[in-house]
């Protein structure tokens, strides 16, 4: 009889902000190859739901939710969705995120609080609304930043708000893991420039100067490294923060 080959998220109940394109999408499709049931967030319902449909084909499980996650009442509304339907969650992973850059002189409100509002306060309410339900279960949670968030990486001149509130967002996570200990892990990915809709410029060829294995980042190599971290292979981390750039934060 042939041996039945489990998955290393077998029964897990995943959530994906940011699930529907990108980092997000690609790490939903291999959570899903890896047998969880992966809940998909975002604000796009034709993308959500097409994201859905190629994860089903493949015969994964997965259910898009439309949610604006810069609304606290809506991540409420989320909230009340997935314990209804679930009745619990396993892993959160924040990959919702937007890239605005500007002078010092053209920062204005809007650029600087859409940037904040997204790749920081979201995470924030999310992580508040759901890590009850993760300590229940012994989850963990992943936190996508970015390399440039890190000290040691200051890239460009006018990348004021993304970098500030990458840097926010390791910070943050680290300060979770200390708190959520021993009952939830949760770290924090810094992936380098990888080629997705985040950029305006779409010449990911750019990218190969700018690190040392000479590559473009793609989002599906990303995803491995998320999949690392939100199963057991890493077991013992916890508050890490994790950077997969192809060297590019030592060739800064």
């Amino acid at each position: 009889m042939k041996e039945e080959i489990m998955g290393k998220l077998d029964g897990k109940i995943v959530l994906i902000t940011g699930g529907t394109s990108g980092i997000g999408a690609a790490a939903a499709e291999l959570a899903a190859d890896e047998g969880a049931s992966v809940i998909l967030v975002g604000r796009g319902k034709k993308r959500g739901l097409a994201e859905e449909e190629k994860i089903r084909k493949k015969g994964g499980q997965a259910v898009f939710i439309s949610c604006d996650m810069t609304q606290k009442d809506e991540i409420e509304k989320l909230r009340e969705i997935i314990l209804e339907k679930f009745q619990r969650l396993d892993v959160l992973v924040n990959s919702i995120g937007v890239l605005k850059t500007a002078a010092l002189e053209e920062i204005n409100e809007d650029n600087w609080e859409t940037v904040f509002e997204t790749n920081v306060n979201a995470t924030v309410y999310c992580c508040k609304a759901f890590l009850p339900m993760i300590r229940e279960s012994k989850g963990c949670v992943l936190n996508i930043a970015s390399n440039v968030g890190l000290q040691s990486a200051v890239y460009g001149r006018t990348n004021y708000a993304y970098a500030s509130s990458k840097a926010a967002l390791i910070q943050f996570t680290q300060l979770l893991a200390k708190n959520y200990a021993p009952d939830v892990r949760i770290n924090c990915l810094c992936p380098g420039p990888t080629a997705t809709d985040l950029w305006e410029n779409k010449n990911f060829e750019r990218f190969k100067s700018q690190n040392l294995l000479g590559k473009v980042i793609m989002p599906e190599e990303v995803a491995r490294t998320v999949l690392f971290l939100i199963s057991e292979d890493s077991a013992i981390m916890t508050g890490s923060v994790v950077v997969a750039d192809a060297g590019a934060n030592l060739k800064a």
